[in-house]
């Protein structure tokens, strides 16, 4: 019996659940002994909860493995990323309901800015805002290739999706993104033989694309990452018997959750509004999956200070959620994000069950210290999902 046969076969009615996911949480001290941005931050909500609740490390793919925001997303919703591996295009197209098809290829595209020699000197084209992203993204639709038909769609801020659409494509192509700045974009190289022909219409269609942006300010040129096809996964309903719901604001993140079976509802563009659309909705679902991306992107941007705002934004939402009174509230992220690596990194997460069934741990504060030392102990994240179920009195009891 594999994992998922016994969650399907144990599974039952049963109290609400609640997913925060902040993501890129976990951190690190900026200087030896110091503490992490979670541990700086001022965390009054958090904490009182952590007294409340058990806490535990959750390991997103392997010991040592940094996982990328897909990979960590899937783990927290309980699909092993290693057996359903789902490349960032498809994530993108589907967070904005692109209908994905049988032939198509989608890759997650980044603007960035080049200088006169072709080097890259901002991988996000600096931030660029999401309107003048998208009047950019008009101008790429130019792009004609043989054979192949070309979709080019706004996501937000610098990142758009592209699809090619045609038999014979892979998914299985290199990113062009050298992931540093002072380089030059890299090419599009297939990882293998039925990935060939893609390769090829990506080099096209970079090669026409870097003409058409010349003469921009900023986004002058792209890279291409995340070449995906559409994957097949066990919907929530199936998996968990539950009616599940997804607030997010970044597209990526409501696209993994479509992809599971998640309903996306409400379209909220900040943190308060996600809190809204939980309330409004909060007697239509069972689970509900709520994203807070910017814990993420200030440590990417290395910012360990904006960062830690980052973190008391979210904190000073918990009460509205708590408030709500979930059979269980799970406080967790997809991975972990430390300003001092400015990426995401192979860090185990800090990760919180409040619940009436919760075995109340000795930990007082959400954080890294606190968590490494509570009652969950160190687990990885594929089985986050049945602690909840358990904590939320879904799972019956397995054999006689």
């Amino acid at each position: 019996m594999t994992y998922h046969e016994l969650i399907q076969s144990l599974k039952t009615d049963g109290g609400k659940i609640v997913m925060l996911v902040s993501d890129g949480i976990g951190g690190l001290p900026m200087t030896p002994g110091g503490k992490t941005e979670l541990e700086t931050a001022n965390t009054p909500n958090l904490d009182a909860l952590a007294a409340r609740g058990v806490l535990g490390m959750s390991t997103p793919i392997l010991p040592g493995i940094t996982p990328g925001s897909g990979p960590g997303h899937l783990g927290l919703f309980g699909y092993d990323p290693l057996e359903y591996p789902i490349g960032r295009g498809v994530l993108e197209a589907s967070g904005i309901a692109f209908p994905v098809g049988p032939d198509d290829v989608c890759i997650r595209c980044n603007f960035c800015t080049i200088d006169e020699a072709g080097l890259i000197t901002d991988r996000r084209a600096g931030r660029i805002p999401t309107e003048e992203s998208a009047e950019v993204v008009k101008l790429l639709r130019a792009v004609s290739i043989p054979g192949v038909e070309v979709f080019v769609e706004p996501v937000k801020e610098h990142r758009f999706v592209v699809v090619f659409r045609g038999k014979g494509l892979g998914g299985n192509v290199a990113d062009t993104d050298p992931q540093k700045t002072g380089l030059a974009p890299l090419d599009p190289v297939a990882k293998d033989e039925a990935s060939q022909k893609t390769a090829e219409v990506a080099k096209e269609f970079f090669n026409q694309a870097k003409r058409i942006l010349a003469g921009q300010p900023k986004a002058n040129c792209l890279t291409m990452r995340g070449f995906a096809t559409k994957p097949n996964l066990p919907s929530y309903k199936d998996l968990y018997g539950l009616n599940a719901a997804a607030i997010a604001v970044y597209p990526m993140y409501k696209g993994l959750a479509s992809l599971v079976g998640m309903e996306l509802v409400g379209k909220p563009q900040s943190l308060k509004e996600e809190i809204e659309v939980l309330k409004e909705n909060w007697e239509k679902y069972d689970f509900f999956f709520v994203h807070f991306k910017y814990t993420d992107s200030r440590g990417e941007d290395g910012d360990f200070d904006a960062k830690v705002k980052m973190i008391e934004e979210l904190d000073s939402v918990v009460p509205e959620i708590a408030a709500l009174n979930p059979a269980a509230l799970v406080v967790t992220g997809d991975h972990s994000t430390p300003a001092k690596m400015a990426s995401h990194s192979f860090h185990p997460v800090p990760t919180m069950i409040v619940s009436d069934l919760a075995r109340t741990d000795a930990c007082t504060a959400y954080n890294e210290t606190e968590a490494s030392r509570g009652g969950l102990g160190h687990f990885q994240a594929i089985y986050l999902m049945s602690l909840a179920m358990a904590h939320a009195g879904r799972l019956e009891k397995y054999g006689a």
